[in-house]
């Protein structure tokens, strides 16, 4: 769509003989004889995996830093508008309308988005260009129950309703639960169809006897308290992500931008790992989704990786997304997982990687081992092992602090809470997974001086009776440290 401001009506009929040619998904204003490119770029703002390419570009002014200023840019504006949406499919329709230009979004959503075009885009495509944060287990994705709720897994959701939003990941993902425990979903559970808005609000009053979504909520619902996770996508190794799209005719006609873009998020990658908890706290300024839940996704041992890379486990989740939705009937039974191969384009991607001076290597290296480590903030001892690790945010410090094994933070704890110290939140790490848990929902093994922490207590049990040891949830643990606890002398807890 072309938009003419300020033209003088002696150049309104030329400017409508060539701007109908050149009608596409960005707005071209001419003012003064300066061109101004329209970058309308839709982001995700509460689905954390997608921070480093929408509000910490946005907010950090890095697109601006990488916009090209030089040749045929070199008499150029920029117009850069930004839009939050709670999910994918709204950002298709508008860059279908030619309203956006670069969208993210997760698998499902992008599969639908990619395959809608091909259809209705009027020979556009979107390209898909870059990963952002991705779990090749498919961490993040979860299905939730009220807090109080007897349900304590899956196969108790037998004859109950459960909302999810259709047509998600989180739609996918609680297909192959339910199967994966006999349960047929068309048959012995009522499925509806529910935002994360309704899904949380429902959970809260019980109105819903579970509730599957998407990053960030079955991680937030139970850190705001009134929900309770009975199943986390990891479970299935099914690898889940989200990533970024742009329609292939403003890619064509200003490469140099989406190049730039991708560098402005391949900073906000570095910025996110070089200050944690800081950006953290921005995140939750900007976009109100608390900083621990941040944190817990995008922090040293998260439940999300940031490598940018188009890498064959993502190719992988979105064929595996065609075929979930051709089985829910959202795709056309033509469309093949194959197809999505036609739109990936990584060509901007390693540009933007060259002109950084990075590597596609390094950046897969820096993601894979970006984990809890140092040295134990108690015994000073080093971190070996982030899967045995633990860590507190005591509200106020600037950094968590960081333990190698649960038992020190334990006692670290004991020592915190004696001398009036405020604690924000406990992370632990899944003792079989590695998976980061809020302590406070987590089950734990106590065998001696070992603790193993669990997401799930069957998982406990089960350690339990092969390696021996007590089950208990994190209150019962504090309450034994608490009773051997000597504010004299904190090694007089025997863990």
């Amino acid at each position: 769509m072309i938009r003419l401001r300020n033209i003088p009506t002696s150049l309104f009929l030329v400017s409508m003989t060539w701007g109908l040619a050149l009608a596409n998904s960005y707005e071209v204003a001419i003012a003064q004889g300066k061109k101004t490119i329209r970058i309308a770029i839709g982001v995700q703002d509460q689905v954390i995996n997608t921070a480093t390419g929408g509000p910490i570009i946005r907010e950090e002014k890095l697109l601006e830093k990488y916009l090209p200023k030089s040749g045929k840019y070199q008499d150029v504006s920029f117009k850069i508008e930004w839009s939050s949406y709670t999910s994918g499919p709204p950002i298709t329709n508008k860059m279908l309308a030619g309203q956006l230009d670069i969208g993210m979004m997760g698998d499902f959503p992008a599969t639908i988005n990619m395959t809608t075009f091909q259809k209705k885009g009027g020979g556009v495509n979107t390209l898909f260009i870059s990963t952002l944060g991705i779990s090749p287990s498919g961490a993040g994705n979860a299905i939730m129950v009220p807090k109080d709720s007897p349900i304590r897994n899956i196969s108790d959701l037998r004859g109950k309703e459960v909302s999810v939003p259709f047509g998600s990941a989180a739609h996918g993902m609680l297909l192959r639960a339910l199967r994966g425990v006999g349960i047929d979903p068309n048959k012995d559970v009522k499925l509806v169809s529910q935002s994360p808005e309704v899904g949380g609000s429902n959970l809260k009053t019980g109105q819903i006897a579970a509730h599957a979504n998407f990053v960030p909520f079955g991680e937030l619902f139970p850190f705001k308290g009134f929900a309770r996770k009975i199943f986390d996508g990891a479970q299935t190794g099914v690898p889940t992500m989200h990533g970024v799209l742009v329609r292939s005719d403003f890619a064509k006609e200003n490469p140099e931008v989406v190049v730039a873009y991708l560098k402005a998020m391949l900073e906000a990658n570095r910025l996110f790992r070089s200050q944690p908890e800081v950006m953290s706290a921005k995140i939750e300024k900007w976009t109100s989704v608390d900083k621990e839940v941040v944190y817990m996704f995008l922090g040293p041992s998260g439940l999300q990786m940031l490598d940018p890379s188009i890498r064959t486990v993502n190719i992988n989740a979105l064929k595996g997304s065609v075929v979930t939705l051709k089985q829910l009937g959202r795709l056309e039974e033509s469309v093949k997982p194959d197809d999505v191969t036609k739109w990936i384009d990584d060509s901007f991607l390693k540009r933007a990687i060259a002109e950084m001076r990075m590597t596609a290597n390094g950046l897969q290296s820096e993601a894979v081992n970006y984990k809890i480590s140092g040295n134990d903030a108690l015994t000073k001892e080093p971190i070996r092992d982030a899967k045995k690790a633990a860590q507190i945010w005591v509200d106020g410090e600037p950094t968590i602090r960081k333990y190698a094994t649960i038992a020190n933070m334990i006692k670290a704890l004991q020592g915190l809470t004696s001398q009036g110290k405020k604690i924000g939140s406990i992370f632990v790490q899944d003792a079989g997974q590695g998976w980061k848990l809020f302590a406070s929902s987590s089950y734990f093994v106590r065998k001696g001086k070992e603790i193993s922490a669990f997401l799930l207590e069957k998982d406990a049990k089960d350690f339990a009776s092969k390696n021996g040891g007590q089950v208990s949830d994190f209150s019962s643990l504090q309450k034994v440290a608490s009773d051997q606890f000597s504010r004299k002398n904190i090694s007089s807890v025997q863990f």
